[in-house]
């Protein structure tokens, strides 16, 4: 077998999309936060610093407690205080939102690297308690995609659950309708009596405790306990541009992180025949491709706009 051939069935194998489901599930995670925000009429790009944070103090009480679920939870503690604190200067001061994410991606770099050498030192840590893997005995005969879904982190499969009820909560209660209306026709929904600011601190809330999620799942799921400096790795703008990509849809957005963590799955099985410095940088080019399709696919709708509403006014 050629070395091509031997890369190809690296590339292609189950472990491949083993590999692609457990990267995609912090940027997933972050881009439903994200989403929510989005309908809010809220662009959040901090959410790398949410995800930073929330992956040193998912590491940091597990540490403390010898526990996983404690690390979770001292995590989402930390979630809710960064998205009151980032509702608190967007809603309430009424403060530039894009100013604000790039001071909490900066202050989550420092925090996080202070605080992780004040614990662990220079190196970081590794092997703390980690979230169960499960393994479920009925999906062995069926193949390819029991041994995809087999042997994953607990959050894998959370965050199935929380994309469905995600997309039901946006799309199918009046909670999802004021939210998208908060950010849409703010005036309106107030005339009806619901308040567009509360609903803009709900969703700054939920996408601070989704990123903790993310990041919890990012140190304790799939590196195992390990926390190193600003190990986030840009994840939170990835996660932004699935948000963008998929026009703020929670369902979507899961399919564009997936896509995402496809090639960043690639990029590490290609290791051992390209050199690393190229790999990596691969799923970051799909995020520009993605950003680019935006833009295109906006510019034809609005000339397909343009075309229509010319006759029509002639």
């Amino acid at each position: 077998m050629s070395e091509f051939e031997k890369a190809l069935s690296t590339v292609f194998s189950v472990g491949t999309l083993q590999q692609m489901l457990r990267s995609a599930t912090p940027v997933a995670l972050a881009a439903i936060g994200g989403s929510m925000t989005e309908h809010a009429g809220i662009m959040n790009i901090g959410m790398d610093g949410m995800i930073l944070m929330g992956a040193f103090f998912a590491v940091l009480g597990s540490f403390l407690a010898q526990s996983a679920f404690a690390g979770v939870a001292l995590t989402l503690g930390v979630g809710l205080l960064v998205g009151l604190f980032f509702g608190l200067l967007v809603v309430r001061y009424r403060s530039d939102e894009f100013i604000i994410g790039c001071a909490i991606n900066t202050f989550a770099v420092g925090l996080t690297s202070y605080l992780s050498r004040s614990f662990f030192g220079t190196a970081g840590a590794k092997g703390n308690p980690a979230l169960p893997v499960l393994h479920l005995a009925f999906l062995n005969k069926i193949p390819i995609l029991g041994p995809m879904l087999n042997d994953q982190s607990l959050f894998v499969y959370l965050t199935w659950l929380i994309v469905a009820v995600a997309w039901v909560f946006v799309y199918k209660t009046p909670y999802g309708f004021w939210l998208r209306a908060s950010g849409e026709k703010p005036d309106t929904l107030r005339t009806a009596g619901i308040s567009p600011t509360k609903m803009k601190w709900i969703a700054s809330v939920l996408c601070g405790l989704l990123c903790a999620l993310a990041g919890a799942h990012l140190s304790l799921g799939h590196l195992k306990g390990t926390f190193a400096e600003n190990m986030s790795n840009s994840r939170g703008y990835i996660a932004f541009a699935c948000v963008i990509f998929a026009a703020a849809n929670p369902a979507k957005a899961y399919l564009a992180a997936l896509m995402f963590g496809f090639f960043e799955a690639i990029g590490l099985r290609l290791q051992g025949y390209i050199s690393s410095d190229l790999t990596q940088i691969v799923p970051y080019v799909i995020t520009i491709v993605m950003m680019v399709y935006v833009v295109v696919r906006k510019q034809r709708q609005r000339k397909r706009t343009a075309k229509l509403e010319g006759p029509a006014s002639a």
